[in-house]
């Protein structure tokens, strides 16, 4: 045991940094095979394994590693996919770190094995190797079930289901499938190719993906099931900017975070004229939040050729909720972080351009419901702030369209589809629900779990009848 901890944990190879704020291409750039096998070296291979408890769809963590040690790659990502479809995705974005990392025994006295890391590696290796298997269908069942919604839940759902037999229909509202994963999460941190890939695995699998479709508008459920589906899952996510409710707020040069980086991630405004959808980023950008969409949206404000790009978090930078890795990436890439202060109004010129922020100084009282010191405005420390744009990314609510049509649907005091947290069922007979249309904001492997358990209640309750 106290060999294998010797070995230090890898690091991951990236770009520099002032390589890397020019370009949209990812920061990290993978381990190699050597890297690989090494950092797998480490692993203790516990009998009883925290680690799959850490979690949401418990990939048999020690399984996988065990034949990235011997060099059996391909055997590895064999088995990470019996539990989840989407390694190379759920290797990036996951938050090992909150989950199966922190769980990991080496923690205790050191570094957790780089699990998220090796979970990239064999799912790049299977592709660049071209061996991508389809995963066994069962005998078809001749049974329709549909998908609302392509993000991270929708798509382990419709895999799960796929995979029982059933006629799978996905419904996607924008133009291209994966939800979250390509409008929300920078080509930097997640390349667009790469969901692409593990969206073709269910076409594959015999899913039919349809884009462009917004149930609730265009279609409603009642016709889905009129249409002969027999159950829908609903993972609708929760695309709903939140705004501060500000004077000002609706000035020019004042983005949501969810407008900002459609336009980039999904429009491709960074390849503005070659792609028609214009972005206007001023000298000095402003994101207010500490989350990771906040990251997202500072981080992408410096490829468009920004020269300051600020984040501006009423905490310190403790309370952060966003990723260690991204605030650290961050950093090194040069964004200004202002800690402890707050907006209280936008200030506009007479075009109606914002021109400045006028903030106010906090300070950290005592915890609130978020288990987070609450910040209290300090009295009379009101200063200005000069900005040409703003990004405001504060969190996203539930998107109403769906489900102001479908008043059979109960929703919880905060608009979220009120659903059976192990079942994801619905109070409309036959509709489950799963990801952050339910818990409210979560991570992608959450919303992969949701979509997992729903996909075992959709498959008993259509057996029973």
């Amino acid at each position: 045991m106290a060999k294998k901890e010797k070995i230090p944990r890898q690091a991951m190879p990236k770009q520099t940094p002032r390589e890397r704020i020019k370009n949209f291409n990812e920061v990290a750039l993978g381990f190699t095979e050597e890297l690989a096998i090494k950092e797998a070296k480490r692993c203790l291979l516990c009998p009883k394994p925290f680690c799959v408890d850490g979690c949401p769809v418990n990939i048999d963590i020690p399984g996988f590693i065990k034949l990235v040690q011997e060099g059996d790659f391909i055997g590895a990502v064999k088995v990470i996919k019996k539990d989840n479809v989407l390694p190379a995705i759920c290797g990036r974005v996951c938050p090992q770190e909150d989950q199966c990392e922190k769980k990991c025994v080496l923690g205790i006295r050191g570094e957790p094995v780089a699990i998220g890391r090796l979970e990239r590696f064999v799912a790049d290796y299977e592709a660049a190797k071209g061996k991508i298997e389809v995963p066994e269908i069962k005998e078809k069942k001749g049974i329709k079930v549909a998908i609302v919604g392509s993000g991270p839940g929708g798509l382990t759902c419709a895999a799960d289901l796929a995979k029982m037999g059933y006629d799978v229909t996905l419904f996607e509202a924008l133009h291209k499938p994966g939800g979250v994963l390509v409008y929300g999460i920078p080509e930097f941190r997640l390349p667009k190719d790469i969901v692409a890939r593990e969206v073709d695995l269910l076409s594959k699998m015999g899913v039919d993906v349809k884009v462009d479709v917004v149930v609730g508008k265009s279609i409603l459920l009642k016709e889905l099931f009129d249409k002969g589906y027999k159950a829908i899952y609903l993972g609708l996510g929760a695309g709903l900017p939140k705004f501060m409710h500000i004077e000002g707020e609706n000035l020019l040069g004042i983005y949501s975070a969810n407008e900002y980086l459609t336009r980039i991630n999904l429009m491709k405004a960074y390849k503005f004229p070659e792609y028609d959808t214009p972005i206007k980023v001023g000298e000095k950008v402003a994101v207010i939040g500490g989350g990771n969409v906040a990251m997202d949206s500072v981080r992408s404000s410096l490829r468009l050729g920004v020269k300051e790009a600020h984040i501006v978090y009423r905490r310190s930078r403790k309370e952060m909720p966003a990723r260690e890795e991204e605030v650290e990436n961050a950093e090194e890439e040069g964004v200004i972080f202002d800690f402890l202060v707050n907006p209280k109004r936008f200030i506009g010129d007479e075009q109606g351009w914002v021109k400045a922020i006028e903030l106010i100084k906090m300070e950290l009282g005592e915890p609130d419901a978020s288990g987070r010191r609450r910040p209290i405005p300090i009295k009379g420390s009101e200063f200005i702030y000069p900005v040409n744009t703003v990004v405001i990314a504060i969190g996203q609510g539930p998107n109403p369209l769906l489900l102001d049509t479908t008043p059979e649907i109960k929703r919880n005091k905060w608009g979220y589809i009120d659903a059976d947290m192990e079942t994801g069922k619905t109070s409309m007979e036959g509709v489950y629900a799963g990801g952050d249309i339910v818990t409210g904001e979560a991570t992608v492997i959450e919303a992969m779990g949701f979509g997992r358990r729903a996909a075992k209640a959709m498959d008993e309750y259509l057996m029973s009848k």
